[in-house]
């Protein structure tokens, strides 16, 4: 297998060792008269899809093992631009499997980072409740953090938010010192470096658009029966796989239908924009500080967020992107837009929450909005202090009663060749290693590896 795997391949190529470099950032490329077959193929190279390959290299070195990636570079979408937080698991339902994954997840962040030398910070964070009515949710919070086996967490008063946030004003709040920041491309380009260097093979500029059954294999061909799912890229390239593991974030639902699986969960993106702190401004914030999550709107709202290269994010808002991978406030594209539009579940979603939308959108268009904001927590802050900033979308997974999909989706095709993950909810970066090996035991259940 692992020798038929390389036949026509170039190997992607990659810095070894250390925790930066740009493991991936050149594809590999097939020749047009052979065609490689592998025993799996993930298809997608995001954090979770790089994790869950590294993850069943490991388990199965024998094995040739392929990743799929559409773009030049890997990591380039979700896991390329979000917040760098590694979160502590305070949120997530007691017993829920995003409880148990962030937790398991945040404390295998840190000591894989601490083994390839991966630079990180343990800034803590602080949930503040800035109004008398947000006290009791805090205090629920606290508890849901200690059933869930965070380490550390206390609450504070408002002396105490002040020794740790100087120019933070709140009335109470939680501190959760285990929160940490980490540049989140810098661990997939070294989960990809880990895959690579086991005998894993990474093809970028490779955008899948088919996959389906060999239409017929001779009985006396070994690779018809071994290798029967065909995978065709936009440019009409192949390869053969044994089974398929699909990590798709934003295009997951296009993958599952393309395979025949239903088109629910859909994905919806949602566009969230930062702000940035001018930099003679940071000293205003030394660690992450949140909001006191109201559960009547469907996302957390804006906070302060220190990053690891010395600059301070603020935000984000959240919006419906007019294109899945829109990161401008005027990117569209009309699939995309048509695709969004014309799903039920969005309406509902709208309908449900239509003030939250209204000012969600205001925000999106007036830095002054989104200041006022950010001001409750640091009045300090004023619209001469921030710039704008860079933003991300999100891959929201949404069911057709417009209820936001919060835990894990696998779906199958095939003849159970072929696995979707078909949602990886955030925090999935920070919990990307314990996704990973989730992920690999559904494959080998379902594959029998």
């Amino acid at each position: 297998g692992a020798a038929r795997a390389r036949a026509g391949l170039r190997r992607c190529g990659g810095s070894r060792g250390g925790g930066g470099g740009e493991a991936g950032q050149r594809g590999g490329r097939l020749t047009p008269r052979t065609v490689p077959t592998f025993d799996v193929a993930v298809v997608g190279a995001g954090i979770v899809g790089l994790a869950a390959a590294r993850e069943l290299i490991q388990r199965h070195p024998s094995l040739a093992l392929a990743v799929l990636e559409k773009e030049q570079e890997l990591a380039h979408h979700q896991s390329g631009h979000n917040s760098g937080v590694i979160h502590s698991g305070i949120y997530y339902t007691p017993g829920s499997l995003k409880a148990k994954l962030c937790v398991q997840g945040a404390a295998l962040c840190y000591k894989y980072c601490d083994q390839k030398g991966i630079p990180y910070k343990q800034c803590g964070k602080l949930i503040v409740a800035v109004e008398h009515d947000e006290i009791p949710r805090l205090k629920a919070l606290y508890e849901r953090g200690l059933q869930n086996n965070v380490p550390g967490l206390k609450l504070i008063g408002a002396k105490e938010i002040q020794e740790k946030e100087p120019f933070c004003r709140g009335l109470m709040a939680l501190d959760s010192p285990y929160t940490g920041i980490v540049d989140y491309k810098q661990v997939a380009q070294s989960y990809a470096r880990d895959f690579q260097e086991a005998g894993g093979t990474i093809l970028t500029d490779f955008e899948v658009t088919n996959m389906e059954m060999a239409k017929e294999s001779s009985p006396e061909s070994e690779d018809g029966l071994k290798y029967p799912v065909i995978v065709r890229n936009k440019k009409g390239e192949e390869i053969s796989c044994g089974h398929i593991l699909t990590c798709a974030g934003l295009h997951s639902d296009r993958l599952s239908e393309i395979s025949g699986c239903s088109p629910e969960p859909r994905i919806v993106p949602f566009r969230g924009d930062y702000l940035v702190l001018k930099p003679e401004k940071c000293y205003l914030v030394k660690g992450n500080i949140y909001p006191v999550p109201n559960p009547r709107f469907p996302f957390l709202g804006v906070h302060f967020t220190p990053r690891m290269d010395g600059s301070v994010w603020l935000g984000p808002n959240a919006v419906l992107a007019f294109k899945r991978e829109g990161y401008k406030l005027l990117d569209f594209s009309t699939g995309d837009f048509l695709d969004a539009v014309t799903y039920s579940g969005l309406w509902k979603l709208v309908l449900g929450n239509v003030s939250y939308g209204l000012g969600e959108l205001y925000r999106a268009f007036s830095l002054s909005a989104q200041v006022r904001q950010l001001q409750k927590f640091i009045p300090e802050v004023t619209t001469n202090d921030v710039l704008r900033g860079p933003s991300g979308v999100r891959a929201q997974a949404l069911d057709s009663h417009g209820k936001l999909v919060d835990d894990f989706v696998f779906d199958g095709a095939a003849g159970s060749r072929i696995l979707h993950v078909r949602n990886a909810p955030s925090p999935a970066a920070t919990s990307s290693l314990a996704i990973a090996s989730m992920i690999a035991d559904e494959v080998e259940r379902r594959f029998g590896l």
